[in-house]
């Protein structure tokens, strides 16, 4: 058998570079490049075999260990988990920084290779510098953390364990239905040990990643369950467009006059004016697509996973009559609400439940409410957007801070309301940018408002709406999709979160375009705290009052332009439509990474929508309005369409 002699770290980077994923036949190398922060857990090892020979991978710079893996998922994200980023980090502090980014990728579905440097697998020189020692089990170290938020983990404690580690890796990162995060954690030691590999390790692998057609058993089960339907209603999720199922969703809705609502990542799968889309669904959904879904007697779910936002809670769904029916490749979500499952690709089962209707001759007998809902929501659409400050302004969520309105005002200088400023930003954007957000109130306003008018420009995630994604993930859409623009929509405390990354495109020249939405406090978890009848507490940016002890001094003042402006980033301030539209302007004009500070009021972002969200209210309070608003939830509960 003839082998190379190689460190383990080289042999690994000599794996990566030879890795390719074939779809419907065509060909393509599957992992671009490696994100890296070097500490002494890495850079002697793994950090050495890529400055020796990094092939065609690409190596970048991250400024946190989170925000690099971060800008990975974002392309793989956009890249539709076609092709990746691998991520490197000592180990550590540095590895746990990386323990988010994990959980994000698994909650999505989106895949995420990370290589966290690791304690000695000798164990002589231990305890090393950064190592957390447990007395009752001297092999666990940080990296265990990353078990319950990766789907494959392994540990490289000898070299020859490499292959079978590495190939499972990629089993997992390849497979559409159980990929996520893959976390092969490396001792500093076996990074620079020597072994005589297998030439067979390193040679061209190509994963095919299957269309997995429906059995015809489970064909047959969907048919007759549509058949027997007069109103159903289709949801788009993220499976269409990871499966590139677009246009076979679009015609199946059109051949059988299927109204469809889309969650957050299904989104922009087909374009917004689209006679059939009723927009958004759920907590975070509009009327129109809410409306419909009360009334219909069959949801077919293609290619999500139900998530409480997009059933609301299990309540949305209110017809006497209504079942249910999943089509996914992932047999954990195609049973959920105890639905008919159709356990295969999702533009494969679309084509052939197509052939079958049409051999029936079906249609829905929808008639004037799909054109009534959206007009209604149309109408509602443009009320928004034309909400601007002036005296007497209600907010659109009002009782809550009316009586603080003037002091924002004064203090943030501005006369913006959040939906107006996201109206002007609808309208001026270019056709084909891409948005990215994750977290805060903005992603309700921009299920509800944002209208894509070009496929695969709505990049949201909110499988695990993490704080800190928006701006490190917007630098790996661009990386994605270079040609496209780029805007990531974040509000002020998710910036606050994790905004380093903005160093990484002023230092790679990444044109990004950030547009921070601050209203001086986490608004969305404020509204939810005060509609559950609570105070404002701790979610306002306040100084703390020094007569009371508390944080109801008065607000913090941030200048996010200096700070932008200190990574090297240009930037504007906005406060009212014209400076608005100037500044974007000027930021789309510019060739470097950007960022537009928009005031806006509190309380004038969307609300509501005939949708219910559960939580956990305190059932014993000092306050009747609490334990009112938690007996309603128990009132809500029992109206579930589904209690599992």
């Amino acid at each position: 058998m003839m082998t190379q002699r190689m460190t383990t770290a080289q042999a690994l980077v000599a794996f990566l570079n030879q890795q390719y994923v074939s779809v419907d036949g065509k060909e393509q190398p599957f992992i671009q490049g490696v994100m890296t922060i070097f500490g002494h857990g890495n850079v002697v090892g793994l950090g050495q075999a890529l400055e020796q020979n990094p092939g065609h991978l690409i190596v970048h710079q991250g400024c946190n260990e989170q925000g690099m893996a971060h800008i990975a998922i974002g392309f793989a994200k956009q890249h539709k988990r076609k092709k990746i980023y691998a991520v490197t980090s000592s180990v550590g502090p540095g590895a746990a920084n990386m323990i988010t980014a994990a959980a994000t990728a698994t909650a999505n579905r989106i895949p995420l290779l990370l290589l966290p440097g690791d304690v000695y697998a000798c164990r002589q020189p231990d305890p090393v510098l950064q190592q957390v020692e447990q007395y009752y089990d001297s092999s666990i170290s940080t990296n265990d953390c990353f078990k319950p938020v990766s789907r494959y983990w392994d540990r490289i404690t000898r070299p020859e364990q490499l292959m079978s580690a590495a190939i499972n890796a990629m089993r997992v990162l390849t497979d559409p239905a159980d990929t996520g995060a893959v976390t092969l954690c490396l001792p500093q030691d076996v990074q620079g040990e020597v072994w005589d590999f297998p030439e067979s390790f390193f040679a061209k692998r190509v994963h095919r990643i299957e269309r997995r057609p429906a059995s015809e058993a489970m064909l047959d089960d969907a048919i007759n369950l549509i058949s027997r339907k007069k109103r159903p209603l289709l949801i788009c999720g993220g499976g269409v467009r990871y499966s590139e199922a677009h246009e076979a969703f679009r015609q199946f809705a059109e051949q059988f006059n299927i109204p469809f609502a889309e969650t957050q990542a299904g989104k922009s799968a087909v374009i917004a004016e689209h006679p059939l889309n009723c927009g958004g669904i759920g907590v975070t959904g509009c009327l129109s697509a809410n409306q419909l879904a009360k009334e219909a007697d069959l949801i077919i779910g293609v290619g999500t996973r139900f998530t409480d936002f997009t059933t609301a809670s299990k309540s949305l769904f209110q017809h006497p009559d209504v079942e249910f029916l999943t089509l996914n490749v992932a047999p954990f979500d195609a049973c959920k609400l105890d639905a008919v499952p159709v356990v295969a690709d999702a533009k494969s089962a679309l084509q052939a439940l197509s052939q079958r209707l049409a051999a029936q001759s079906y249609r829905s007998q929808w008639q004037t409410e799909i054109e009534q809902a959206r007009h209604d929501w149309h109408q509602e659409r443009q009320r928004l957007f034309a909400i601007s400050d002036a005296p007497g302004l209600v907010p659109e969520i009002s009782g809550h801070l009316d009586d603080k309105l003037d002091e924002y005002r004064h203090t943030l200088q501005t006369h913006l309301t959040q939906t107006e400023a996201l109206g002007l930003l609808d309208a001026h954007l270019e056709s084909n940018a891409i948005v990215v957000g994750a977290s805060g109130s903005l992603p309700g306003d921009l299920q509800r408002l944002w209208n894509p008018r070009e496929p695969d420009t709505y990049h949201l995630e909110y499988g695990y709406s993490c704080m800190g994604y928006e701006v490190a993930a917007a630098v790996g859409a661009k990386l994605a999709s270079p040609k496209q623009p780029v805007y990531s929509l974040v509000g002020d405390g998710a910036y606050m979160m994790l905004h380093s990354e903005l160093q990484t495109a002023v230092q790679e020249g990444i044109k990004v375009i950030i547009l921070l939405f601050d209203n001086a406090g986490f608004g969305c978890i404020n509204n939810l705290q005060m509609s559950q009848g609570m105070g404002s507490f701790g979610t306002e940016n306040r100084h703390r009052n020094p007569s009371t002890g508390l944080m109801n001094g008065p607000l913090v003042k941030v200048d996010f332009a200096k700070n932008a402006e200190s990574y090297g980033c240009k930037a504007w301030r906005a406060n009212d439509k014209d400076s608005l539209l100037a500044a974007l302007a000027a930021a789309q004009a510019c060739p470097e990474p950007a960022l537009i500070d928009i005031k806006v009021l509190p309380k004038t972002m969307t609300h509501g929508y005939d949708a219910w969200w559960r939580t956990g209210t305190a059932q014993l309070a000092d306050k009747p309005e609490i334990e009112q608003a938690a007996k309603e939830i128990q009132r809500m509960v029992k109206t579930q369409a589904r209690q599992y």
